[in-house]
């Protein structure tokens, strides 16, 4: 009997569990989505680990960028993406008892990291009496909870017959100063809209299908340029499920973008998603 021996494993077993936690690291999987993603290990590259065995997964945020200049606080997220994936959250009191809750999303990269929250701050009786033309403040938080972008959209009747009273929305950014406007371009059969900056300046144009439907099948919106000749971007419904479609409200946006695009008018084509989810894709009961 002495002192207890250290335990040393064949060389050839060391390599193979050193390949091992290497594989494990170097990959990570998020539900819902059907792609996984290669991503640094959690603890690199900044990146908290927020994940411990036996615990219930905790949502991952994207890691904050450093702000370039003149960037309004807390859209810095927005100046190293191209894409942005847009879920709204399934109410199930909403589809128990058929009646309309406040709406809330998750904003997440192409990684499936959450950028933000939004949240639909409406009363009872304008969501259940107004239905899609009903007026509201979204409220968009980033990762402790600050509000970062706030939609304001105001009382319009949603009536292709009726343009002198055509959708709009507003864009702050941080809340209380406007950083941009998307407002509806009357058309006899088309789906248009002008996306404005600070000053109510046109500066690019969003143009729909005549038919606005997502009946098995994804629907899009191209952003372009004034002239309507060049295509910078797209908004897209996605089509989330014969179930999910026929029961709930609950739609799944894309928004893509130059990746050098002003942060506000990144956001601003945010405002355009929401306000293009409301008029067409919010259930009226």
């Amino acid at each position: 009997s002495g002192p207890p021996r250290h335990i040393v494993y064949p060389k050839h077993q060391a390599r193979h569990i050193g390949k091992q936690a290497g594989h494990l690291g170097s990959q990570a999987f998020y539900p819902g989505h059907q792609r996984s993603y290669l991503v640094p290990p959690a603890g690199a590259a900044g990146i908290p680990v927020q994940n411990q065995p036996g615990r219930p997964a905790v949502v991952l945020w994207m890691p904050a960028p450093p702000p370039p200049l003149n960037c309004p606080p807390g859209l810095e997220y927005l100046s190293q993406i191209d894409m942005i994936l847009i879920h709204q959250q399934i109410e199930h009191l909403e589809v128990l008892f058929s009646f309309e809750s406040s709406n809330v999303y998750e904003i997440k990269n192409s990684f499936g990291q959450r950028i933000y929250f939004a949240a639909e701050d409406t009363n009872f009786c304008t969501r259940n009496c107004c239905g899609q033309s009903r007026p509201f403040t979204l409220r968009i938080t980033d990762n402790v909870g600050q509000e970062v972008i706030t939609l304001e959209r105001p009382l319009r009747c949603n009536c292709c017959c009726c343009p002198c009273c055509l959708q709009e929305i507003e864009i702050q950014a941080p809340p209380g100063v406007p950083v941009g406007y998307v407002t509806q371009t009357w058309h006899p059969f088309l789906t248009k809209f002008t996306i404005k900056n600070q000053k109510e300046e046109d500066v690019l144009k969003i143009s729909g299908p005549c038919i606005v439907c997502s009946c098995f099948a994804g629907v899009d919106f191209e952003i372009t340029s004034l002239d309507e000749q060049i295509v910078v971007g797209r908004i897209s419904k996605h089509w989330s499920g014969l179930l999910r479609e026929a029961f709930t409200d609950a739609d799944n946006f894309g928004i893509q973008f130059p990746r050098d695009l002003d942060v506000k008018l990144k956001a601003v084509m945010i405002g355009a998603c929401f306000l293009i989810d409301y008029m067409f894709f919010e259930r009226t009961r």
